[in-house]
């Protein structure tokens, strides 16, 4: 395979595509981004080739088959995100910096933002969907929910290094639909919860 260069359409793609993905599958994000940098297959901005040295490899690939099962299991999901929460989106902010690297000032700190609000998101609308979810008895919709991120988050890292205008597109549609799918599963979680509490007051009132 070719080794892929990067421009300035690049960057800001890839930028937002680590930032957006490490707020559903970090892991995957760290072990593609290096493995495709160590293959050769692109070649990765100084900041990021941190991330095809074998130890980092290798830790990244052990936390992604671990994220990888825990996020098959009902309610393990929902805590493993809640465990997350304070992980994914300061290290989307700090993957999408790293594109620039630190020498790039301005650039630098937008990437951070951007990465950082992707990751915000995108983290929001999985642990928001998936809790969701969860209130169902079967197990089935969990796991399609969670082989639907597994899939997205290659693709849209592929995309962004091979056809940044088209990753655009998505992201945007995605960003979306997440928004859009957080308010209405809050408000339906909300009403979950305030349902049970009224349960409970009734119980104990009897």
């Amino acid at each position: 395979m070719s080794t892929l260069q990067i421009d300035t359409s690049h960057l800001l793609a890839l930028a937002a595509a680590l930032g957006w993905a490490s707020g559903l599958r970090l892991y995957a994000v760290v072990f593609c981004t290096g493995l495709a940098g160590a293959l050769g297959w692109v070649t990765l901005p100084p900041g990021l080739q941190v991330l095809q040295q074998p130890l980092v490899l290798g830790a990244a690939g052990l936390m992604l088959v671990v994220e990888f099962v825990a996020d098959k299991i009902p309610a393990v999901d929902s805590l493993w995100d809640a465990l997350h929460t304070l992980i994914r989106i300061p290290a989307g902010a700090a993957l999408a910096a790293g594109v620039f690297g630190a020498d790039a000032g301005t650039w630098s700190v937008m990437a951070a933002l951007l990465g950082g609000t992707l990751a915000a998101t995108s983290h929001v609308a999985k642990a928001t969907t998936r809790a969701a979810i969860n209130t169902s008895p079967e197990p089935f919709s969990n796991i399609a929910a969670s082989l639907a991120g597994d899939v997205a988050v290659p693709v849209m890292l592929w995309l962004a290094w091979t056809h940044p205008l088209v990753f655009a597109v998505c992201l945007v549609v995605s960003l979306v639909v997440m928004v859009a799918l957080t308010l209405l599963l809050m408000k339906f979680l909300l009403g979950l919860i305030r349902a049970l509490r009224g349960r409970l007051a009734g119980a104990r009132a009897a």
